[in-house]
């Protein structure tokens, strides 16, 4: 895992507990942020808080879904044309498609994914 991306893969929260998820956003400042919020059933719930490119990577047996708060959310894929997310907008890509998500400008985005996919690609 590259050094410039700060991910904690342990759930910040667990049921029954209310989430600031703005309150976490607001107290990021690293450029590259990834913290798995809670586990529910077999999924995974992340915040992403980013600025900057991602590597090109893929999860060869998971889906990755992104839903945008705020900010300006591009993700490049292999073979396709790059989809750009403002907020309130998603995006799934397929098991098996390389793809790095490209900020622009601080943003901050949900991401659901299954229990045990690495955030960086297999």
């Amino acid at each position: 895992m590259p050094d410039e991306y700060a991910i904690h893969l342990a759930p910040l929260f667990g049921a029954l507990e209310t989430m600031d998820v703005q309150a976490l956003i607001d107290q990021v400042t690293d450029d590259w942020y990834n913290q798995t919020l809670v586990q529910v059933g077999d999924v995974l719930v992340r915040l992403g808080v980013m600025r900057g490119e991602f590597h090109w990577h893929r999860h060869d047996e998971q889906d990755e879904f992104f839903f945008v708060l705020d900010g300006l959310f591009r993700i490049e894929l292999d073979g396709r044309p790059t989809v750009e997310l403002r907020p309130r907008q998603a995006f799934s890509v397929p098991a098996g498609l390389r793809h790095r998500p490209v900020v622009p400008v601080r943003s901050a985005v949900l991401m659901i994914e299954k229990a045990g996919v690495s955030p960086t690609g297999d």
